[in-house]
């Protein structure tokens, strides 16, 4: 299979929410410079992101929409349903249990997995919550692949080495840990904390700038 540049990964589901609400509109065909102008994607990558999925657009006409987007979710095989496991059912976890677009992207969580006892045998949004005793078993029971961490930072690589010795080969890691895995285990981080700073610090760039506007009349 050929690499995939994670900035385009990351930028097809981008251009998915758009075509999807184009289609919703009733647009029959998009084109790669609309897409570029909403996403701020120069006209050139939006066409080469594209191009990646196999769906020719035709000059002024553009791209069927109902087209791309089953090429899109192909593509991020979005089509197939893939299940995983969470360990960690607290605050965040448990939103994520209810985050009915994870079902709709491909991946259902068939199970979740906390230490506290008071959670063993409760369902949250559909989903049981399980022991941690019982994640070996179920886990290669049902060959899952993929493990969801949301468990505190202290307990994320004890989590993340269970995980994996007992087959899961895919993390996504919600917790600001940076994991220690083995050669071919993937993990994707989602770092909150990184996306905070940015945010925090661009609204303190904006509201300096503001001020200095300001005093300037």
């Amino acid at each position: 299979m050929v690499s995939i540049p994670v900035l385009t990964l990351k930028r097809l589901p981008q251009y998915l929410e758009l075509l999807q609400q184009f289609q919703r509109e009733g647009q029959s065909h998009v084109s790669a410079t609309r897409l570029a102008e909403i996403t701020g994607v120069h006209v050139t990558q939006v066409r080469k992101d594209l191009a990646l999925t196999g769906v020719v657009g035709v000059p002024k006409v553009g791209h069927k929409t109902a087209e791309l987007i089953e090429a899109i979710k192909s593509f991020l095989n979005w089509n197939d349903s893939s299940s995983c496991f969470l360990v960690g059912a607290g605050h965040l976890g448990s939103a994520l249990l209810g985050y009915q677009e994870l079902s709709r992207k491909g991946l259902s969580i068939v199970a979740a997995f906390d230490t506290d006892p008071a959670l063993s045998g409760t369902t949250v949004n559909g989903v049981k919550i399980y022991g941690l005793d019982r994640f070996a078993n179920l886990c290669r029971r049902l060959h899952i692949n993929i493990g969801i961490l949301t468990v505190p930072s202290e307990h994320a690589q004890a989590t993340a080495q269970m995980m994996i010795d007992n087959g899961i080969v895919a993390i996504w890691n919600f917790t600001p840990v940076h994991l220690d895995v083995p050669e071919g285990v993937i993990v994707e981080n989602v770092d909150m904390s990184a996306s905070l700073a940015v945010l925090s610090h661009r609204l303190a760039e904006k509201l300096h700038h503001e001020t200095k506007v300001e005093r300037s009349h």
